[in-house]
């Protein structure tokens, strides 16, 4: 077991349920980037935050520096390539907001992210979709063109699953009903994913 995975559960042992599903979409994400692959993350309201959070962690050094590879760094200029860091590419839904404002208003605004997904998914990727209650109508939507795309849907939920639970090739349901514990539940699992990627990806830095 990874040790960032150890400490998650020691910090919230209630979280033990979810030890073999966090395994998994470690798994899935981790493929999906030695693929070639991003991941599509999204949701609504805290959700929403929660998305651009973990892009965040992703997208530059979270524990780690992820110095470049002396190859990356005589490819650039030396006032880049003493800064710049390793990357996991990823990708916040909820960003778009030329694109998301137009859609809305001239098309659907329940279809927004899977517009997106529509547009910027390939089978190599990953979609990511938050949802507290798990029946969050644009998140489902996305689900169902990702799975057109033939990408993996995993999903971030809580205790009941709701719809995404048969939207999703994998589902996290974190044990609590109260949309702030699950949304608390939620930050230390993909802070945790992050980490376990780091170490796959950037073991040396």
């Amino acid at each position: 077991m990874s040790s960032h995975l150890t400490k998650l559960l020691s910090h919230f042992p209630e979280l033990k349920t979810c030890e073999d599903e966090i395994n998994k979409i470690f798994a899935a994400l981790a493929r999906s980037l030695h693929q070639g692959g991003k991941l599509l993350i999204c949701g609504n309201g805290g959700s929403a935050s929660d998305a651009e959070h973990w892009t965040g962690e992703l997208l530059k050094g979270f524990l780690k520096k992820r110095h470049l590879s002396q190859k990356e760094k005589d490819s650039l200029p030396e006032s880049l390539a003493n800064k710049l860091q390793g990357a996991l590419p990823a990708i916040p839904l909820t960003s778009f907001q030329a694109l998301g404002t137009a859609f809305a208003n001239d098309v659907d605004a329940n279809l927004i992210y899977a517009q997106l997904v529509w547009g910027l998914g390939k089978p190599e990727d990953v979609l990511i979709g938050m949802s507290t209650s798990g029946n969050a109508v644009n998140v489902g939507l996305a689900m169902e063109a990702a799975k057109a795309k033939g990408m993996t849907r995993v999903g971030l939920t809580g205790q009941g699953g709701g719809k995404l639970l048969a939207l999703t090739d994998l589902c996290l349901r974190v044990p609590a009903t109260e949309t702030y514990r699950i949304q608390e539940l939620h930050l230390p699992v993909y802070h945790c994913l992050c980490m376990m990627l780091e170490d796959e990806f950037f073991p040396g830095s």
